[in-house]
This record gives C-alpha cells, structure tokens and sequence, in this order.
C-alpha cells in the first residue's frame, strides 16, 4: 500500500527558509517520480499548481514559474525513501497546502489530477 506523509510545514516570516518532507512509503522511488504540489484556496487538488518533481530517470525537474524557481528545490533521500522540498526566501504567496505525489507517469506530466498517490498535505503559511 502506497502511502506518502508530508511534514515540516508551519508559520514562517517572509524571508525565510523551510523544509518539507515527503516521508514514503509501499514504492521505490527507483520507480517512481514524486512531484510537490501546492493549493491555495479557492482551488481544487486536482487543480493544485505543481513545484517541481524527481524521478530515477529525469533527475529534478523544475515546473514552477519563473517567479519560484531558484527558491524551490527538491530532493530525494533515497535510503530513507523521502523527498524534501527546501523553500527559500519565502513570500507571503507561498502560503498553500503543500502536497506530495506519487505516481509512474513520470515527470513530464504537470497535470495534478493525472497523479495517483497523494499526502494528506502541510500548510505553510507565511506572514509577518
């Protein structure tokens, strides 16, 4: 049974750094791409904005606008089967429920609702 759990999400102030965490489980992420995701109100899941992704095979590949990239960055911990996310300098339009995903169809596809596997999610909220 595939499961993935997020954590490390919180009040943050603008400026500063966090890390999420996508604790899997029931996969290998040898054959699986796992992307992050995030909803801000208003939005469905489905239709949540993806942030980047990682696979065996693609290595990290950004899919955040310009505006993000640079402060996003994933990365994987193989041996303890979890992907993180760093967020750096973060901007109050970061706020959001951050979701991991998992799923074989591999990082090309940014299409949230195509994804199978999801996290019960971690709100981030930045304000100062």
């Amino acid at each position: 049974q595939v499961q993935l759990v997020e954590s490390g999400g919180g009040l943050v102030q603008p400026g500063e750094t966090l890390r999420l965490s996508c604790a899997t489980s029931g996969l290998t992420l040898d054959d699986y791409a796992v992307g992050w995701f995030r909803q801000v109100p208003g939005k469905e899941r489905d239709m949540s904005d993806g942030i980047s992704c990682i696979s065996n095979s693609a290595g990290a590949v950004p899919w955040s606008d310009e505006s993000m990239k640079g402060r996003f960055t994933i990365s994987t911990d193989n041996a303890k089967n979890t992907v993180y996310l760093d967020i750096t300098n973060a901007k109050l339009e970061d706020t959001a429920v951050y979701y991991c995903a998992a799923d074989v169809v591999g990082c090309h596809v940014l299409v949230a609702a195509a994804w199978e596997y999801w996290g019960r999610g971690t709100q981030v909220t930045v304000s100062s």
